[in-house]
Formats: C-alpha cells, structure tokens, sequence
C-alpha cells in the first residue's frame, strides 16, 4: 500500500484555497475512485489522467487507486485538479519522487496524450498559494505569462507531463517565464472629438475626477456613446493592488490577453440592452462565474439604452452600487466577486426619440411611462444627471476651443491627487467612496454653505441619500477648482447635477 501527496488549488470566485490531493494505491480490483465533492468536470478527470499517464511513457497501477481531494466540503470545480492527480499517483506509485512536491502547487489541464493545457484563474490560484506559504507552482507554459506578475513565489511551465516528470527526477528543469515586454499604453478615443456639449463634457469631467455616477439623457445622434467611451481615457492608471485585481477577475473569466498581461487601463464594459441577468451580474452552473459588472471592476459600466434594459436587470445593480461587490448564493457555496465600477447610463427621452423634442410624437403618458422605466431609488444611486441638447450648427463650428483628453485628463489626476491626500489616512481614493456619515460630522461644511442643501431636503426635492451625494460633487467641484474646502456655489452646482428634470 502507498500513498502520496499533491496541492493544487480551488477558487471560489477569485479567492483561492489550497487543495491536498491524495492518491493511495491499495489492494483490490483495478478501478479508480475520486472523492472530495468533485463537479462532473472533475469527475472526468480520472479518465483523462489515466490515458495521459499511459501516452508519457508511464505505467498506470493496476491495481485500487483511490484520490480524494481536501477539504472534502469544498466544493471542486474544473479540470484544473488533472496535473496534481496525476503527479500524486506517480508519486504514490514509486514512479518519481516527492521530494520536490511539498511546498509547490500544480495547475494544469491534461490532454489524452499528455500535454498540459492552461486553465482559468492561474493569477488569483497563484496569489492564494503565495499566501498560503506555497514556494513554487507548475503551471502550463501558456499561463507564464500570468505567473510572471506573482512575485514571491517561483513559478515554471511545462508543455508536457513527460516534462514535469523530468523535472522531479531532476532530468530536464521547467521552462521559466519570461520578463514581461514593456506594453504601450493603450490607444483611447481623444474627448476632442467631441463637438459641443459643454455641459456634458464638464459632467464628464466631474466623474471622472470624484468618481461619479453619471446618467446622459439626449435624442439619438447627440454623442452620448462617444462621451461615455472617453471617460476611461481621463481616469488615472490602476495601481498595483487594483491592477492586479482586475487582472484576477478577467483571469478567472478567461478572458486575459497574453500580450498585455497586467490590466493597467481602467476597462471599459458595454454589454447590449439584450444582455441576460447571468450575464451582468454573474452566474452559471455550478459555482457562479463574474458577469460584465465585476468585468468592469475599478473601470466604466456603459449601458446604452438604459430605459431598454428591462427593470430586473436595472434593479439588481442597486445594491451592488453601495455595496461595491456582487454576492451571488447557489446550492454550493456563495461566490463574491469585486464590482465597484462607475456606472454610465445614457437613454432617450421618450420612445419615438425624434432629433427634436417640438417633433415628438409620444403621448405625455408613454412619455412618463418610458421614464419610469429608470426607477427612482435606482436614480437616487446616480450622482450627476445631465439633459443633452440637439447639435446646432452654430455649434459644429466651434471646434478651435475644445480641450483634448490630454488636457482633460490633467484636471482629473489633479483633482483625484487632492481627494487622495485628503481621505488617506481612512482609506478612500475618491469622493464617492466616503460614507456620508464622514461627510456630515468629521468633514461638515458650514449651515451657510449647505443652506440650499437643507431647503432641498425640507421640500422634499431630495432624499437623505442624495443630499450626502451632492455633498460628495461638491467636494469634486472644490477639488476641480483647487479649493480647500467646498462654498455655497460648489453645493448649488451640485444641486443642478442632481436636477430631477435631466433625467
């Protein structure tokens, strides 16, 4: 009887627990079982590891083979458990030895011949293992790339098993990763393409430097689309933490491009109006996978025709705008996924939608109807509304006036740099991450400077929630305008962002 040990990794959502595999070679009937709450995919797996044992040059045992996986109430996902199975029973077998096992974590999918295929989620594995006290990885040679961003822990590739097998007799070494090429920053479309819309153009920026909600509502053809697909151009690069994050979830997703393995430009997602709830939110069979929300994590949400989307799926990014995470419970376990993003909504403001508003044919009642479709406690949640005007042609001629991103963008980072400085010792980045309580008591404006605020919130024209919004634009505005703290026309600008009519 023989047994032998192996550690591979399990992710739930993007946080990652190690997994002890065991192969024990006993007495009885040939046969193999796995246990330790496998799905069907790892099921399988006894079959495909069997067959690429064979096609390497080894000998299966002919004899019990029994590999469980621990914990065992953790529920196992994938085919990313095959390399470690199959190391495991060499090793129990006598066939290599495991000297070199313990400490080191495999991930790999096996092909019937042998070769070892990349798996999702090889980063946040790889962070989970270097956190969990685990020195080395194998991985395949088409995850190093992304083994090459965790630094701490000494990760090498292999194309084949006969090669890991080399490896622990110590034949042949692994092939190491590469230095990562210097990437290009990524080209952006340039805000100077944008003719007109002053007012949107200024919304634009105050989002970008506080990190604001933004909601456009124009006719068709005013540049609502082309607003939004700029606002990732004047956010500041992601840092470290956060740039390794975002990679972490577009690499459990499988979505990585090895060319430019570390996402360094805020992404930007914009899924149709047709898109199912799975798929903006996150879900699947099995241990649910992230949707376009946490694909737009520490980046811009776009959803054009907003009003279309349909209520379920509007209503379920409500609590995920507080709450910066989506939660999605199954049978199995509840998966987490980061989902703190700027939301950018842009909408008509009626169905028939004409070029202008004199030419609407709508009654006022599917008028009221098509805008109800963006509930309130929905737009409570957006800090800045903004009502898009019909290009005139006065206007299509004033193009010698208007800033590029670069210019833009210089504001932004400026403005961001004061807000940082200001919350650092708390932990908040921006103005839109400070809990209103923060807002009122520790960093509370004077009664004369937030006196429309308080009448707005007598009459009844905002709510709680929306007058601790417009405090956060005001503190934006002052940043923008290199003030220290906000004044009474910092909280009526916000006020007007905040106007119900734009909506």
């Amino acid at each position: 009887m023989a047994l032998a040990r192996a550690w591979s990794v399990a992710l739930i959502g993007i946080e990652g627990r190690p997994v002890e595999i065991e192969a024990d070679i006993g007495a009885g009937l040939p046969g193999t079982k796995l246990v330790g709450l496998p799905d069907a995919g790892l099921r399988e797996a006894k079959d495909r590891v069997r067959a690429a044992v064979r096609n390497s040059g080894q000998r299966w045992p002919d004899s019990s083979v029994t590999l469980g996986l621990s914990p065992a109430n953790l529920p196992k996902v994938g085919s990313g458990y095959d390399l470690g199975i199959a190391v495991a029973v060499l090793a129990a077998s006598g066939a290599v030895p495991a000297t070199k096992l313990l400490g080191t974590v495999l991930l790999g999918e096996l092909a019937l011949d042998g070769r070892v295929r990349p798996v999702r989620g090889v980063l946040p594995a790889l962070l989970a293992a270097r956190k969990s006290g685990y020195r080395r990885a194998v991985v395949a040679v088409e995850s190093l790339f992304e083994g090459a961003l965790v630094a701490g822990i000494e990760v090498a590739g292999a194309a084949r098993l006969d090669e890991v097998i080399a490896w622990l007799r110590d034949e042949e070494p692994l092939t190491p990763p590469e230095a990562p090429d210097p990437v290009a920053p990524a080209a952006v479309p340039d805000l100077a393409d944008v003719v007109g819309q002053p007012e949107a153009r200024w919304a634009l920026e105050v989002a970008a430097a506080g990190g604001h909600h933004l909601l456009m509502t124009g006719p068709p053809g005013v540049g609502k689309t082309m607003l939004a697909t700029r606002l990732p151009g004047l956010l500041p690069q992601l840092s470290d933490e956060d740039a390794l994050e975002v990679t972490a979830v577009h690499s459990v997703d499988g979505t990585l491009e090895p060319t430019s393995p570390l996402m360094r430009v805020p992404p930007f997602v914009a899924p149709h109006h047709s898109i199912s709830m799975a798929a903006l939110v996150g879900g699947g069979s099995g241990l649910a996978m992230p949707g376009a929300i946490s694909k737009a994590h520490r980046g811009v949400l776009f959803l054009d025709e907003a009003a279309e989307l349909g209520s379920e799926r509007l209503e379920s990014l409500r609590t995920v705008l507080e709450d910066g995470e989506v939660r999605i419970a199954r049978a199995r376990g509840v998966v987490r996924y980061p989902a703190s993003f700027q939301l950018v909504l842009a909408t008509n403001p009626c169905p028939c939608a004409p070029p202008r508003e004199t030419e609407c044919s709508c009654t006022p009642a599917a008028r009221r109807r098509y805008q109800a479709r963006l509930s309130g406690p929905l737009l409570d949640r957006v800090d800045l509304r903004v009502r898009m005007r019909p290009m005139t042609a006065m206007g299509a001629h004033e193009v010698s006036s208007i800033e590029s991103t670069a210019e833009v963008r210089e504001r932004v980072v400026a403005a961001r740099e004061r807000a940082a400085k200001r919350w650092s010792g708390r932990g908040w980045q921006t103005n839109a991450e400070v809990p209103g309580p923060a807002l009122r008591r520790e960093f509370a404006l004077p009664a004369r400077v937030t006196r429309l605020l308080d009448r707005s919130l007598d009459r009844g024209a905002i709510t709680a929630r929306g007058a601790d919004r417009c405090l956060r634009i005001a503190w934006t505005l002052a940043d923008l305008a290199e003030a220290d703290v906000p004044d009474a026309d910092h909280v009526a600008a916000a006020l007007e962002f905040r106007d119900r009519r734009a909506a």
